[in-house]
């Protein structure tokens, strides 16, 4: 249905004049669901992540990067949407440092990110950072230090009852000012959200390939499938080559 609708408006567009000549009944028999088409040819559409799927009444689509997805329906609470948009964000946030995090270093020949973290299970092991010794580079000390520097930050964040202000703090975190025109900083929500998922999608894909591959990095797995892509792809994984 919406294929036609928009069908509809794109031949109104190109054939305005035989599509309003009283000799033609195509427009009149196309059903415009969720379509509104002006004297300009324009039309206006919510986009959806089902096309033709009805949209949940609890999401209206005010959220950034809302897209009627929900399809375990794990929203409904209104208490539990509002959390659940606040988790999403701030993970999309730590991916969106992670997936830079893990590319940067191999493309510059530092190591993958796997063997990056291997000190950890040796005993006695030493942190260290582009080839340096971290001070007070051993696993104790540093998982002290991140717990610390994290429980502190989340019990900054957890005092604020202001919903808006835990996604968007604003302040210190925006030192170029970005949210102080608010049509602009609508339009930033939406790209930083869809880039978050983006990001959250990238590093389960690294992940994956860590998994199916043990100690290779994102970009030694896509050199190699470069290299010979017709035998080192997705299907190594599903069908083993010794089949």
């Amino acid at each position: 249905m919406a294929s036609n609708a928009l069908m509809s408006c794109g031949i109104a567009a190109v054939f305005p004049s035989s599509l309003s000549s009283s000799k033609s009944k195509f427009a009149a028999s196309v059903p415009l669901a969720n379509v509104s088409c002006n004297a300009s040819s324009r039309f206006t559409m919510s986009a959806e992540w089902m096309p033709g799927q009805p949209r949940p009444p609890y999401l209206d689509g005010s959220a950034p990067g809302d897209f009627g997805f929900d399809p375990l329906r794990l929203g409904e609470v209104p208490e539990n949407l509002e959390r659940f948009k606040e988790s999403e964000l701030i993970h999309c946030r730590w991916a969106m440092l992670a997936v830079p995090g893990i590319l940067v270093p191999e493309a510059l020949g530092l190591g993958n990110w796997v063997k990056a973290q291997e000190w950890a299970a040796v005993p006695g092991g030493q942190a260290t950072y582009l080839g340096n010794p971290v001070p007070w580079g051993n696993l104790p000390t540093i998982l002290a230090i991140e717990f610390l520097a994290i429980a502190f930050v989340e019990h900054q964040r957890s005092m604020e009852k202001d919903t808006e202000k835990k996604k968007y703090p604003g302040g210190a975190f925006d030192p170029l000012g970005y949210s102080k025109d608010p049509k602009k900083f609508e339009e930033l929500k939406v790209k930083e959200i869809k880039n978050g998922r983006l990001a959250l999608l990238a590093f389960v894909g690294f992940c994956v390939q860590q998994s199916a591959y043990p100690g290779t990095g994102p970009l030694e797995n896509l050199a190699t499938h470069l290299a010979d892509p017709w035998h080192n792809n997705i299907g190594d994984i599903i069908v083993p080559r010794s089949l």
